[in-house]
């Protein structure tokens, strides 16, 4: 466990290095945060939702705040699956999906705080109508906090798993574009879940991508009861387990299926 944490930390001080990167990407996501809850606003002045706008002004900025947690990837993996280079990797006496579970969970996790932390500090200083809403109650933040580092092992084991599919085709751009297109849609980045009609928000709120950033954010919101908080975080916390199983055997499988040529 000390060589993981070892890994994780040593790629958090990597990550740490891209400020000027982290910098572009505040700006845009404040641009974009902006551009959406303008045309929500528009929405809403002609066609009043059941939900308050504050409520979805709120999950924009969240969505905003944490996009680099969701399309963040690790391109070093895919260059090395690519080249053959992964062999060194193998040589290393560590279970090799742990490895680059650790570093993949460190590159989301710093990226997001580089830009999610001056990001809300900005969007709490806007005006009535534009702001960035205080947690529905210090619980639901505390339940939040909590639904977002298990989205984040979610994110991050949905990642991994996509590497191993990688391991086959040794392209990630096919699967990588179809991951990015699923995620940008049923995690509410494109169109908050909670504006989709009744019927189809109790199917996609099972999905793994509901996992991602919806649940926290409802959690954040207090459109979850603290009664329903309990089965929330339950139900992260198994689809991480699954796609978590799902990688390391798979990542296992092509291991030993692994064929390297060149010179």
């Amino acid at each position: 466990m000390r060589a993981y944490l070892s890994v994780f930390r040593m790629r958090l001080r990597l990550e740490c290095q891209y400020r000027g990167a982290a910098l572009g990407g505040i700006v845009c996501q404040i641009f974009f945060g902006l551009i959406l809850i303008a045309l929500y606003r528009a929405l809403y002045a002609g066609n009043p939702q059941s939900m308050p706008l504050e409520t979805i002004t709120t999950y924009v900025w969240l969505q905003q705040a944490f996009f680099r947690m969701l399309l963040s990837s690790d391109a070093e993996l895919a260059d090395k699956i690519r080249t053959g280079n992964i062999a060194y990797d193998m040589c290393r006496p560590l279970d090799l999906y742990g490895f680059y579970y650790a570093r993949v969970m460190a590159l989301k996790l710093m990226g997001s705080l580089l830009r999610a932390v001056p990001m809300l500090l900005f969007a709490s200083l806007l005006p009535d109508g534009w702001h960035l809403s205080a947690p529905a109650s210090p619980l639901a933040c505390l339940l939040a906090v909590s639904g977002l580092v298990l989205g984040l092992g979610c994110v991050s084991a949905m990642e991994n798993l996509v590497m191993t599919l990688t391991m086959r085709t040794l392209d990630p751009k096919g699967i990588q574009a179809m991951l990015n297109l699923l995620m940008m849609i049923l995690s509410g980045n494109v169109l908050p879940l909670t504006l989709y009609p009744d019927s189809w928000q109790r199917v996609l709120r099972f999905f793994p991508y509901a996992q991602m950033l919806d649940a926290p954010i409802r959690l954040y919101t207090g459109q979850y009861a603290p009664g329903m908080s309990g089965s929330v975080l339950l139900l992260q916390a198994l689809w991480t387990f699954l796609l978590v199983l799902s990688g390391c055997m798979l990542w296992r499988r092509n291991q030993r299926r692994l064929v390297i040529q060149g010179g």
